[in-house]
């Protein structure tokens, strides 16, 4: 099953200003996860659901909802 990828706004802003060829990185990732949304990698998060990914020095923090992935990219530090 392939699930919906939704971008939050504030994810698209953080996006454009991160390198292109790390911005790629993220959005293979993000493409991976749209297939299968726990990937061994994924950690669940702590007092909100949802889980977290780390691509190089980002994070994809994400929830899954009705079939959606709802994607935040936050830096990490």
């Amino acid at each position: 099953m392939s699930y919906r990828v939704e971008l939050r706004p504030s994810a698209v802003r953080a996006l454009k200003k991160i390198h292109p060829q790390e911005r790629g990185r993220i959005q293979g990732a993000i493409a991976l996860l749209a297939h299968d949304p726990r990937p061994p990698n994924a950690k669940a998060l702590r007092g909100r659901p949802g889980f977290r990914v780390r691509v190089g020095d980002y994070r994809i923090i994400y929830t899954i909802e009705d079939g959606m992935l709802l994607i935040v990219v936050v830096p990490n530090g």
